[in-house]
């Protein structure tokens, strides 16, 4: 015998108590249409065996935890799988390890939860139909009474407090499905460390032209003119080029040195000639738009301008701190680093200082 279908067996002063279906309104001319009524309810085995309700607890207690462990699963998986691996699953062919793993248990964790809650209302919840006639919008106190009054009842017959063992691994289950979300955040990329503090620039690395890839000399550098430079050793076939010369992009310029108006400035330039970051410290455009007259540079995406007769000082616009200028010298003909920059290169962060 099905445990959800009828038990004409079981004595009927054992059932509990259950609203009938009322009786169905007659037709008239007024109303052609009678009402029908509603069939009569039926109980299920849960309704009536505590043991057919107890087996229903423990499936839905072992749903949660399964969901539980489906949530550990996909943390372990995004821990110790490797992002390359990839592995042969029948029928799908070859596929990446990670993302099938982390595909199965996040979708076991969260099937499970939805069928232990479908399973929960389907054989421990109240069933029973209740008809209401339709009312007005706005609620009249008796009404707000009545649905309280609804809600508490609901809140009983669905044994929430009852049945601690399902409220304690939903709760469980349902806590602990968020923790995938917060593991993914680790994909916003890896921890910085230093590396937003250092570039490849140190002392004896030689200047080299970006668009010849030769090494410069002070006399490639004319009065009022605009070079990029690189490192030396950082070539464009690089792997992680772009990461590179991201931070390490640098603009030169000679200004004759009665015109440069800071000294530190002048101390770490080379017969006029000074080098400035390339990064906008806005938001890390390149800058490439240069004034002769005035030494001034513009940032193309924010409008930034900043002085390089002055330190690289802001003068207009949304930057929120000088261009960090490199300490150059010459040797051996070539232009090198004498150091590295003095500060961060590039935008803000949380741990500039």
């Amino acid at each position: 015998m099905s445990e959800t279908g009828r038990h004409e067996d079981v004595p009927e002063e054992t059932l509990p108590e259950r609203e009938t279906a009322h009786e169905g309104a007659v037709a008239t001319a007024e109303n052609p249409f009678a009402d029908p009524g509603l069939p009569e309810h039926e109980h299920r085995a849960q309704d009536i065996d505590e043991r057919a309700a107890k087996r229903s607890e423990n499936t839905v207690a072992l749903l949660f935890l399964v969901s539980m462990l489906a949530t550990v699963g996909f943390i372990a998986s995004y821990v110790t799988i490797p992002i390359d691996k990839i592995v042969y699953i029948w029928p799908i062919g070859h596929i990446s390890g990670l993302n099938f793993a982390l595909g199965l248990t996040l979708g076991v964790a969260l099937f499970c939860i939805g069928a232990g809650a479908v399973h929960w209302a389907r054989t421990l919840m109240s069933d029973v139909e209740v008809a209401d006639d339709r009312h007005p919008i706005e609620a009249a106190p008796e009404v707000k009474a009545k649905v309280l009054a609804d809600f508490k009842l609901g809140a009983e017959e669905s044994q929430f407090g009852r049945r601690k063992l399902i409220r304690n691994t939903l709760f469980g289950a349902m806590a602990m499905v968020p923790l995938s979300g917060v593991v993914l955040l680790r994909d916003l990329g890896p921890l910085p460390g230093t590396k937003l503090r250092t570039t490849n620039w140190k002392k004896g690395v030689r200047l080299v032209n970006q668009s010849t890839n030769l090494p410069l000399r002070p006399e490639d550098i004319a009065v009022g003119s605009l070079t990029f430079a690189k490192p030396e050793g950082l070539e464009e076939d690089q792997e992680d080029f772009n990461e590179k010369i991201a931070k390490d992009a640098l603009m030169l310029v000679r200004i004759q040195p009665q015109d440069i108006k800071d000294k530190d400035e002048l101390s770490w330039s080379h017969e006029g000639i000074v080098a400035f970051s390339k990064i906008c410290t806005h938001v890390g455009c390149p800058i490439s738009l240069y004034e002769q007259q005035t030494h001034h540079v513009l940032c193309p995406c924010h409008q930034s301008t900043f002085d390089l007769s002055d330190g690289g000082k802001v003068i207009f616009g949304p930057a929120g701190h000088a261009l960090p200028q490199l300490h150059i010298t010459e040797k051996d003909g070539f232009l090198e680093a004498a150091s590295g920059f003095g500060e961060p290169v590039g935008p803000s962060f949380w741990e500039r200082g």
